[in-house]
């Protein structure tokens, strides 16, 4: 019953029903240097009970990641490396990568905005009021279109701004999977991090590009340990 669930379950659902106790890790990590290991044996060298180490067994026996053999005991499969890369990668939260946002006054004009832009290497802009709560927000895009009127130098950034409400925001506690789905689904380059007290009140942004950066980095270093393993 419970294998033929796995079997139906959502990716998003299997990474998330792949959260590791540090128990766990811990039996994972003493079974892949000493395998084949009994319970027994797991149980003396982390010094607990066969009763409580019955449940961790059970449940990295049935996703995968140890194996179980009568009369030989537990051995770690390794089939789920790239299933638990995904998990650890996709669960960091977005106040991990999230970088500072740039933000422009809501009286600045568009020719401000776009030397601000190029000034920031920034994918997108902030525009704010006079409490610095945003009202808007200016992708590349719409300040290149902006930019073929002849008046850019006195013209106020609101006119080619989206307005709030009509903007997808996102929380600092959030995990990167959760704001890449958002991204996809909104086809959006970019979402602006909110307070969780305040959703117009920016503390950060999170880029495709910054996922993309994180992912590489974090398949990379998981390629080094495997080569040093």
């Amino acid at each position: 019953m419970t294998s033929l669930y796995l079997h139906h379950i959502s990716y998003l659902e299997r990474i998330q029903f792949l959260k590791l106790s540090e128990r766990q890790k811990k039996i994972v990590e003493i079974v892949k240097v000493q395998q084949p290991l009994s319970g027994e044996k797991i149980s003396d060298l982390l010094d607990i009970s066969r009763a409580t180490l019955r449940a961790d067994l059970s449940f990295l026996t049935l996703v995968g990641i140890l194996k179980a053999t009568p009369k030989i005991g537990y051995t770690y499969s390794g089939s789920d490396l790239e299933r638990l890369f995904f998990f650890d990668t996709f669960q960091k939260e977005v106040a991990d990568i999230m970088t500072s946002p740039v933000l422009v006054s809501h009286d600045c004009f568009i020719q401000d905005a776009i030397i601000t832009l190029f000034m920031y290497d920034a994918d997108v802009l902030y525009v704010i009021d006079e409490d610095k709560l945003l009202l808007g927000i200016m992708s590349r895009k719409d300040l290149l279109r902006a930019s073929l009127n002849s008046s850019i130098q006195k013209t106020p950034v609101a006119v080619c701004m989206t307005r709030m409400p009509h903007i997808i925001t996102c929380q600092k506690d959030m995990n990167i999977l959760e704001v890449a789905a958002l991204l996809q689904d909104q086809a959006i380059e970019s979402l602006p991090v909110v307070d969780e007290s305040n959703d117009r009140k920016v503390v950060g942004c999170v880029t495709k590009s910054a996922l993309l950066d994180y992912i590489i980095q974090e398949a990379r270093r998981v390629e080094v340990k495997r080569e040093e393993e």
